[in-house]
């Protein structure tokens, strides 16, 4: 009985959360209708159905698709370069006082620069398509560090001082101890610098300009007051970042496995076992 009703009381949150999502789009979607009806001027603010006919017209355009893909390969550009570099930034700062020092001044300088900065200086130091690349990566880098450092400095002291004790090199305890244990943080850390990179490189295609790209395509609509399209390619931009998200997702849905298994076997073993485990490794 208790196990029948645990997966049908499941799917019946699911559902339930499914529905108020679903309220809460029509109830934007009819308070944007409604405001559009008082305004009564397209170029202020276009219906949902204008958006959707425009959304419609730039689907099936020849250079639609180059133009998202454009705009997908600079954010997958800028954000491998951004996890890569930040994750060893990362293990750096988290495990040397030192480096932290170093590097904190940087960080903190990138993070207080604002983006229109960033971009009208890499407006002038690199071409239109690689002003987005650069701009991704450097926003994001300091994200992905900050959060990977402090996942290292939260690792389970006792397991630090078992490698320690049983003596281990210091690359085995970075690949037996500190990696596995970083896992949440990094994962964090990616997931919010996927977010920001959408953003960023898409402001970064408005004002660079690039032959092809979504902001590019955004600029352009506004260029022609054609507000619509405006929204249209907004549209485009959001359906985008969505995807990345589910993408992300799914990737770890389907690698999380063993990972699960690994940490609820680490979390079962005793000191002396775990650490047997490691020295042997």
């Amino acid at each position: 009985m208790s196990d029948r009703a645990r997966p049908e009381g499941f799917f019946r949150r699911r559902a339930r959360g499914y529905l108020i999502f679903s309220l809460s789009v029509l109830v934007l979607i009819a308070v944007w209708q409604l405001l559009a009806e008082l305004v009564r001027l397209e170029i202020i603010l276009p219906t949902p159905l204008s958006v959707v006919r425009q959304l419609g017209q730039i689907v099936v355009r020849p250079d639609f698709l180059r133009s998202v893909g454009a705009t997908v390969v600079r954010g997958a550009a800028g954000f491998l370069v951004a996890a890569a570099a930040g994750f060893i930034a990362g293990l750096a700062v988290g495990l040397s006082r030192g480096v932290e020092h170093a590097l904190k001044p940087l960080l903190t300088l990138i993070q207080a620069t604002p983006v229109m900065s960033v971009i009208l200086l890499a407006l002038i130091w690199f071409r239109t398509g690689g002003v987005p690349v650069f701009v991704a990566f450097l926003m994001t880098f300091p994200v992905i560090t900050l959060n990977i450092a402090r996942g290292i400095r939260e690792v389970d002291p006792q397991l630090v001082e078992m490698g320690r004790v049983y003596r281990l090199p210091r690359m085995v305890r970075l690949r037996r101890i500190y990696i596995p244990s970083v896992g949440p943080y990094v994962l964090s850390a990616f997931s919010i610098a996927l977010g920001l990179t959408w953003k960023v490189i898409i402001a970064a295609e408005v004002l660079s300009q690039p032959p092809f790209g979504v902001g590019t395509q955004l600029q352009e609509a506004r260029v022609e007051l054609e507000t619509a399209r405006v929204f249209a390619w907004t549209a485009v931009a959001v359906l985008l970042a969505g995807a990345s998200d589910v993408l992300f997702y799914l990737i770890l849905r389907a690698s999380g496995g063993g990972r699960g298994r690994a940490r609820r076997a680490a979390s079962d073993t005793g000191g002396d076992s775990t650490a047997k485990e490691v020295a042997a490794s």
